[in-house]
């Protein structure tokens, strides 16, 4: 019995330096206690969302750290090309849930961790799930994922009947990504500092990138892939036929080829560094032991490093943590049609929606202007498309309810004419 007591104190000796001794890079409000360990290591609960290059070191640092109760969740498969970078697989787990084997992984490898998997989208987790996190970590690849996760954090808080938020429920959110060479890092805290929508000029619409900019100065693995697909394949045509994504010999061919041109300009995903960052960000929000990142990191990893921080700044009129209708400007209400106002929501900067649904109030009765997820109503609504806003009822002034997949909840627009004597008869 003494001998496993000594081993669990020697096994968590450089945590103990930090948690029990005060040091010069302390927070504030850090006191030094055995206790911080018993919290790490036996209560505080971690939740990691995506099972890829990101999510698997995250998986392994932080159980390294000592967090024990952690949930991944991942609603992929693993497939060849995820072997190159996503240490917890290997060939013979081809086909099965990443999150699944990564759980089991790490598990079997790293004494007293009890690592839970979720093999599904985080649409399909109600709000107790995410109510039980005390830290949530991203390592994600989509911004709509971003920001449906940003949505969920946000309207878990609490507020008092004067309107003071109650700090006790607080998620933080620790985000990180990669492009190449280059990656951020940044912590949000949920009402207090900038979200996922205060900045989401940072994540501009997609662009599509011509032929000679992938055939010349690829940046990204999709570049190569779209080279071998385009030119490659017609070129050698290897099979004879044309390229079938559902045949695992063409897409096998396709990555084969995709891997060789991404080293040959050198084009990788995660970098290491990266998952320092992010995990050293939750060990710091869980055990408070310092400052946390205060609250966006950049680094640019091609010739050594070069990394810079700032604070990104709450907006005041942010569509996801504002809590306060959104104006949309309108130039002629007579001409614009309501599937203009939908494409306005799509592609502006700062609403990047994807497929909204519309609804509204008016005299006092509920409407439905536009739902594209349901096919019955979609069908029922789909001539308002043609319709202009005058056409439709719409004031000066209106609110609009709009529900989309970036967010959990829905953004309320209030439209604001440019034209101020519409009068509608």
């Amino acid at each position: 019995m003494e001998e496993v007591k000594e081993s669990h104190q020697r096994r968590w000796i450089h945590l103990r330096k930090i948690l029990e001794r005060p040091g010069p890079f302390s927070h504030p409000e850090f006191e030094p206690s055995s206790d911080v360990l018993d919290f790490i290591l036996n209560t505080c609960k971690i939740l990691i969302i995506g099972a890829g290059g990101l999510g698997c070191e995250l998986l392994k640092d932080l159980a390294m750290m000592g967090f024990r109760h952690i949930d991944i969740i991942d609603m992929d498969t693993i497939d060849l090309s995820n072997l190159n970078r996503q240490f917890l697989f290997r060939h013979k787990d081809i086909g099965l849930s990443k999150a699944q084997v990564a759980a089991n992984y790490i598990n079997g490898r790293i004494s007293g961790c009890q690592v839970v998997p979720h093999c599904c989208a985080i649409e399909e987790k109600k709000d107790d799930f995410y109510r039980q996190f005390h830290v949530i970590v991203c390592g994600l690849d989509s911004i709509t994922a971003r920001r449906w996760i940003n949505g969920m954090v946000l309207s878990l808080l609490n507020y008092d009947e004067n309107g003071v938020l109650n700090q006790s429920s607080i998620i933080p959110l620790v985000d990180g990504g990669t492009e190449g060479f280059k990656g951020n890092a940044r912590v949000i805290l949920p009402g207090m500092t900038a979200c996922i929508d205060c900045t989401l000029d940072l994540y501009p619409p997609q662009v599509t990138y011509p032929l000679c900019t992938i055939a010349n100065t690829p940046r990204l693995p999709e570049h190569c892939v779209e080279f071998v697909k385009v030119v490659q394949w017609p070129k050698e045509n290897p099979f004879g036929v044309p390229l079938d994504g559902d045949d695992i010999q063409h897409t096998t061919w396709v990555y084969e080829r995709s891997l060789e041109r991404a080293n040959q300009f050198n084009i990788q995903g995660v970098t290491f560094r990266l998952v320092q960052v992010c995990a050293s960000e939750v060990f710091k929000l869980a055990s408070s032991c310092c400052t946390p990142l205060n609250n966006f990191m950049v680094f640019n990893d091609i010739d050594g490093i070069y990394t810079y921080a700032y604070e990104a700044e709450k907006k005041d009129n942010c569509t996801a943590c504002s809590n306060i209708p959104q104006s949309v400007d309108i130039e002629d209400p007579y001409k614009m049609k309501l599937k203009d106002l939908i494409d306005y929501l799509c592609e502006n900067v700062k609403f990047q929606m994807k497929n909204p649904g519309l609804t509204t109030t008016i005299d006092g009765k509920n409407k439905t202007l536009y739902i594209p997820t349901i096919k019955m109503i979609e069908e029922r609504t789909r001539p308002n498309l043609s319709k202009t806003l005058i056409d439709l009822d719409l004031k000066d002034g209106q609110e609009i309810v709009v529900a989309d997949i970036t967010t959990p909840t829905s953004v309320i627009i209030k439209l604001r004419y440019a034209i101020n004597d519409v009068e509608i008869i």
